[in-house]
């Protein structure tokens, strides 16, 4: 009878640490791996051979309401607009490998917001140069990007 209550005991002791043990994903850290996911598909479209699927796989990311804003560049474009621009980069072959890396050296994770700095690394006559540092904010509704609002 002793080695059945201590093996109960031994079993609820285990279990309790295992439970307090156990580790649970925020709403940061949710909002946090979309926007990571972002910008490593991104990075995949900026490279020579990416194919239409992978400008796919980052618009699967945005909302099917998604806007981008730009102000220095032309003001508010619907979640069409975009696709169609990267579409017609890729087809120009814009995307050429010159991106190398993005580089985040700030953000901000606020609710259902993301406040980034980050800088383009790129290939120039066969060096590596650091681009400019760029602020953007991502805005989200249900785990997906619906806004991405650029200050550079």
């Amino acid at each position: 009878m002793k080695t059945l209550i201590s093996i109960v005991l031994i079993t609820l002791c285990t279990s309790t640490l295992v439970f307090s043990q156990e580790v649970k994903m925020t709403h940061k850290d949710s909002l946090n791996i979309v926007l990571e996911k972002y910008y490593e598909l991104n990075l995949k479209v900026f490279q020579t051979g990416s194919t239409i699927n992978d400008i796919g796989n980052v618009f699967n990311l945005f909302t099917e309401g998604f806007t981008y804003v730009h102000p220095k560049y032309g003001g508010t474009y619907s979640r069409e607009n975009i696709y169609n621009g990267y579409k017609r980069n890729q087809e120009k072959g814009s995307y050429n490998s010159r991106v190398v890396d993005i580089k985040v050296t700030n953000k901000i994770i606020g609710l259902n917001a993301i406040a980034v700095t980050k800088k383009f690394i790129k290939k120039e006559e066969g060096k590596m140069i650091e681009g400019k540092e760029q602020m953007s904010l991502f805005e989200f509704r249900n785990g997906k990007i619906s806004k991405i609002f650029e200050y550079w």
